[in-house]
Formats: C-alpha cells, sequence, structure tokens
C-alpha cells in the first residue's frame, strides 16, 4: 500500500468514525471502501452510457421505424398534430 496524508473536515471524521465502529474496520479501511465505492460509481456510469448507445435505433418502434433516435423531433412533430 502507498502511504498518503488527506485533510478531513470535523464533520466527516465525525461520520467515518461512525461508519468505522459500525462496520468494526479501521479508518483507513472505510476511506478506501468510499473510494472504491466512488471510482466504480464512475466506471459503471460510463458502462451503461456505452451499452446505452448500443441500443440507439436497435428496435423498430410500434409503427415500425428504425430511425427514431435521428428523427425524433420529426416523429413527435407528427404526434401531435
Amino acid at each position: 500500500m502507498i502511504r498518503t496524508q488527506i485533510q478531513l473536515e470535523p464533520s466527516q471524521v465525525t461520520r467515518l468514525k461512525r461508519l468505522s465502529a459500525r462496520e468494526g474496520i479501521s479508518m483507513a479501511e472505510a476511506i478506501r471502501r468510499c473510494i472504491d465505492f466512488q471510482l466504480a460509481d464512475d466506471t459503471n456510469t460510463e458502462t451503461c452510457w456505452a451499452s446505452a448507445s448500443e441500443l440507439v435505433g436497435a428496435f423498430k418502434d410500434r409503427r415500425g421505424a428504425r430511425d427514431l433516435s435521428r428523427k425524433h423531433d420529426d416523429y413527435l412533430e407528427d404526434a401531435f398534430e
């Protein structure tokens, strides 16, 4: 492991101490878990966006259109006429 030093707000220290006591872990472990959670969330967000973008145009709508993502404004205009 690499040793590092950070500065925390008093309220953060209080919350970390509570979390550490509740989980039965050290404050350092609690910080590592918080960092892992945040970094995993960023990765998941990127993965979700990539997966969603692959689906654009992959399915037909009820009327059979496959270009809904490109021409959504035209279809919306038609729907309100």
